[in-house]
This record gives structure tokens, C-alpha cells and sequence, in this order.
């Protein structure tokens, strides 16, 4: 996962208390991060309708120099103090005054900020209290697209440091020349969480070896192209040296599609067929996953590998629950007898332990 990205998902998980860790820790704003109070905003913020010229101004160079760079995340509701030595810190919460008005006009606007338009820029209410008011995270990724320029001066902005600064012509040239590079992320699907039974109906185990119930935690590892070239020579590896304790196990299935390289014992390395394209938005299956849990825990769970393309960066992913959570949870899931309290552990072990980007 990506230092934006991290942060954006900090901003969506602890809501108002990832603010409240930022100014306590007199967060600063970097490469990564910037703060605005917003002028659109706020009781003194008048009847506006639309966004204030000076936060039209504010986020267009922040699309152009998030985009042009490696992407990052603007909080708005958070007004800034300069410290001498590190710079504009987090000082106090200033909420968004009708904080889902504010998130419409921030929708209808950014299309319109940047030439071409940045098409995955995402915006997140963090929190909203009984008035209406509160926080939102826009997140700005890395542009796949050429550079960004801003519509309001013809301005390209680059990120340095805690600012978006011009960039100088070396630097455009350069974007300008640069081939673009197709963009894989690997995608979790068909998610499914069982507890197995192996008895029969008088009480009796009926495969010897394994326990009378058992997890089965199932899913598919797909990889999307989310750029807008071809991809080729895709490539994924998966790594799971452990499995929270020696008897559990981890099966590969439905893989045809890839040539596998064999490795060594715990290792699966997958790589595309010579003529194996994928287009533009295109999705593709690499590998199903089945992991069979016993209750019979020792040990963390840890389950990762990495996905790319030539050309591309690598991504990576892992499914990591440490041994106590992973003994709870497989002792929750065996004493559970409705269906409701299983889909509920489900989704819980699906989005608290599942790390992609």
C-alpha cells in the first residue's frame, strides 16, 4: 500500500480520531499529506453556492501536484499553524459547514480543474455530526494519464515537499515524453468464510486426520489493469510460510491460465502465457485460494506475494492475523451455530486482515 493510500485508509477506518491524533502529534503537512480549512466553510463562510475561488485554486493545484507526483491526500476542516522548525502543522479542527454540500461541490468541480481530468480522485466524509458539519478526505493518486495542468492559470505542479510548486520545463518535458506504463492491482474475490463438519450423523470423525470442525477461508486473487495500456508478462507470487500452526494448509486451485514456475515448498510463482494481453480496464483470474484452519493454533497467519506486469511497479498483498486474534477467531467461528454471526466474522476478517496496494 501506498504512503497516500495508507493515510487515506487511516482517515476512513478512525474517522474523527485520526484527526485528533494529528494535531496532537502536531502532524506536518509533507510530500504526502496537506491541511485546509477551507474558505467555502465554517460559520463566516457566508452564502456561498459554490466553492470559494480561493478553494477552486487550492484544489486544482493539488489534483495538478499530487497527480504530477506520487499522489496524496488532502483534509479538509483542519486549520494550520507554521512552526518555525518543521513547518504548517495540524493546530485545530475547523468543521466543514454542511459537510455533504461541501462533498457535491467538490464532486461537480474536479473534472474541470485539470487538463486531461483526473478520473481517480476520491473524496471520503471522515465524520458529520447532528448540525451537518464535519471532515472530508479527498484522495488524489498518482495520474497514469499525461501531466496535469491546471485549468485556471495553464500551470503544471509537482509536489516538493509540503507545497505544490511550479514544474520546471525539464520536468514537464520529461512527463511529456514518458511512455506510459500499464498498472496492476491485484483484486480479492469470491470471499467466503465456512466452518466444515467432519462427522456423520451419529457424532463419528469421518476423515481420520483432520478435526471435527474446521475454517475453510476461500478466495480468488484476480489482477486488474487499472492504466491505459496493454499489459504483459503479468506475473504473481504467492508466499505462506505460515499458517498460524504446522497442521493447517493452503490449497492452489484453477491456475491453467498462467504458466507455473516451480519453486521451492510454501512458494506459488505465476506468470502469464507469451500471449497472454490485457487490456485497458481488463480483469483476469490468476489463482483460487483455499486455507484450511484447525483450532489447534501456535503460530501467526501469514499469507502475501506480489503482483505486476512488465514495465509496471510490483504491488503488494498479504492476509496477516496474528496467532491470538487468529485463535479467537477460529474458536468463534466452530462454537457458532447462525449464519448471521459467521457472515458478520467474515467480513471482519476480510477487511481488517486483508492488506492490498
Amino acid at each position: 500500500m501506498s504512503r497516500p493510500e495508507d493515510i487515506f485508509q487511516k482517515l476512513v477506518y478512525f474517522g474523527e480520531d485520526a484527526i485528533d491524533d494529528f494535531i496532537l502529534n502536531r502532524q506536518s503537512e509533507e510530500l504526502f499529506l496537506d491541511f485546509k480549512r477551507g474558505v467555502s466553510t465554517g460559520k463566516t463562510g457566508g452564502g456561498y453556492v459554490s466553492l470559494h475561488r480561493d478553494d477552486r485554486k487550492n484544489l486544482a493545484k493539488c489534483i495538478s501536484g499530487f497527480g504530477n507526483s506520487e499522489g496524496g491526500v488532502v483534509v479538509w476542516g483542519v486549520d494550520c499553524s507554521r512552526d518555525n522548525e518543521i513547518g504548517d502543522v495540524a493546530q485545530a479542527k475547523f468543521k466543514v459547514e454542511n459537510v455533504h454540500r461541501f462533498l457535491s461541490w467538490l464532486e461537480n468541480s474536479i473534472s474541470g480543474y485539470t487538463v486531461p481530468s483526473h478520473n481517480k480522485v476520491r473524496n471520503h466524509i471522515i465524520s458529520v455530526d447532528e448540525n451537518g458539519d464535519g471532515y472530508i478526505a479527498t484522495y488524489i493518486p498518482k495520474s497514469d494519464l499525461a501531466p496535469l495542468m491546471t485549468t485556471s492559470n495553464s500551470k503544471f505542479y509537482i509536489r516538493s515537499g509540503s507545497n505544490n510548486v511550479p514544474a520546471p520545463l525539464s520536468v514537464i518535458a520529461g512527463m511529456f515524453g514518458k511512455k506510459p506504463q500499464p498498472n496492476m492491482d491485484v483484486v480479492i474475490a469470491n470471499k467466503k468464510f465456512k466452518v466444515i463438519n467432519n462427522t456423520n450423523s451419529e457424532g463419528k470423525v469421518i476423515i481420520d486426520y483432520l478435526p471435527p470442525k474446521y475454517v475453510k477461508l476461500s478466495f480468488a486473487l484476480r489482477g486488474a489493469n487499472s492504466s491505459n495500456v496493454i499489459a504483459r508478462e503479468l506475473y504473481m507470487t504467492c508466499n505462506n510460510d505460515k499458517l498460524g500452526g504446522i497442521s493447517n494448509k493452503v490449497k492452489y486451485n484453477n491456475y491453467k491460465a498462467m504458466e507455473h514456475i516451480i519453486g521451492v515448498e510454501g512458494h506459488l510463482n505465476l506468470i502469464s502465457k507469451p500471449d497472454l494481453r490485457l487490456p485497458p480496464r481488463g480483469l483476469i483470474n490468476f489463482v483460487n485460494i483455499d486455507i484450511l484452519l484447525y483450532d489447534k493454533v501456535d503460530d501467526d497467519l501469514l499469507f502475501e506475494g506480489v503482483i505486476g506486469a512488465e514495465n509496471s511497479l510490483p504491488k503488494d498483498f498479504r492476509l496477516y492475523i496474528p496467532k491470538n486474534q487468529l485463535r479467537s477467531l477460529i474458536a468463534q467461528a466452530i462454537r457458532s451455530e447462525c449464519e448471521e454471526e459467521l457472515e458478520t466474522i467474515k467480513n471482519e476478517l476480510y477487511s481488517q486482515f486483508i492488506i492490498t496496494g
